[in-house]
């Protein structure tokens, strides 16, 4: 892309970014199926020099830019050089899913449309067994880094990749979209507190269109994914009380990424490796930390939720202790 194109596409996102109405838009178009790569070439790295720069230079004269504006004003190199991004963006993301990382599709676009202007001879395959093979995302930002001769600050990218799954909900998390299951209900978790979900009472996951933001209460975290339709991408409302059945204690909870843990006022969701993820009104946000940290006593299960034989056999056999009692 030439110096003159990026320049305008900066100046012009600086503008929208100024400005919460189109914010939101721009970001709906970002990560939407029917434009998300064309638009996705440009914001990241806007973003990247730009949020901070919200002030004077936001006064830009209105330029009504949508991605078809975009990409006709472009000359045909440019157009070229999109479309090449674009093919390489589908790439990875079926790369992802045949690496089994699918849920990190959004992380590796964004890294690769941020950081690899100058990179040659790329291959997604490749790519996307870094992804798989990397325990934690400040290993991933070492490996990518020492793989393609790059020198990716990571808290620059996790800041703008938080500022990114904040503004959706990431189409790549659910295991079986077409059910409620403890495995998407862990995935739900792990990307709200990814995500940065503030704490407000009765929210459940709903972006707030004045702090611009998502927001959960504690039970809210979970009826948010029981209301979630990721179909249609909308939250509904079948579910507007959390039902729970407290199953057992501590040691005898199966290691089932998805069951609930309660402490006998909050709840939170286990996400496997030992940790919890909660939305917690006296931090104010969605966090996670080791299970031994916290005040947790028994281990739960939520009506809706779909759980696998492990967690059945689980419930069978504290349900036959109990008997022979």
């Amino acid at each position: 892309m030439s110096a003159t194109v990026a320049a305008a596409l900066k100046k012009a996102a600086v503008y929208i970014l100024g400005d919460e109405k189109k914010r939101g838009k721009l970001v709906t178009a970002v990560l939407s199926a029917a434009v998300g790569l064309l638009l996705l070439l440009c914001a990241p790295a806007v973003m990247l020099s730009s949020l901070g720069e919200v002030g004077e230079e936001a006064q830009v004269p209105e330029l009504h830019l949508n991605a078809y504006d975009i990409y006709s004003s472009l000359d045909s190199e440019s157009r070229q050089r999109l479309d090449d991004i674009r093919s390489a963006g589908n790439d990875i993301a079926n790369a992802m899913d045949e690496k089994g990382v699918k849920v990190h599709t959004i992380k590796a676009q964004l890294i690769y449309m941020s950081y690899f202007d100058e990179v040659q001879n790329f291959y997604a395959e490749s790519y996307a067994n870094l992804f798989a093979a990397a325990p934690n995302d400040s290993d991933l930002i070492n490996a990518i880094n020492s793989t393609y001769g790059l020198e990716i600050d990571y808290d620059e990218f996790i800041r703008t990749y938080t500022w990114v799954m904040n503004s959706t909900l990431n189409p790549y998390m659910f295991n079986d979209a077409g059910s409620k299951n403890c495995t998407d209900l862990a995935a739900w978790a792990e990307n709200a507190f990814i995500s940065g979900w503030g704490y407000k009472s009765g929210a459940v996951g709903e972006r707030d269109e004045t702090d611009r933001i998502r927001y959960a209460d504690n039970a809210g975290l979970m009826l948010g994914y029981l209301n979630y339709s990721p179909t249609d991408k909308a939250f509904g409302s079948d579910y507007s009380t959390l039902v729970y059945t407290e199953q057992g204690s501590l040691d005898t909870m199966p290691e089932v990424a998805g069951v609930g843990l309660f402490d006998g006022s909050q709840h939170g969701i286990y996400v496997g490796n030992g940790e919890v993820v909660y939305s917690s009104e006296s931090v104010g946000y969605v966090t996670k930390e080791p299970v031994s940290n916290g005040s947790w006593t028994s281990w739960c299960t939520y009506e809706g939720i779909e759980y696998p034989q492990e967690v059945e056999d689980a419930i069978e056999s504290l349900s036959g202790e109990s008997s022979s009692e």
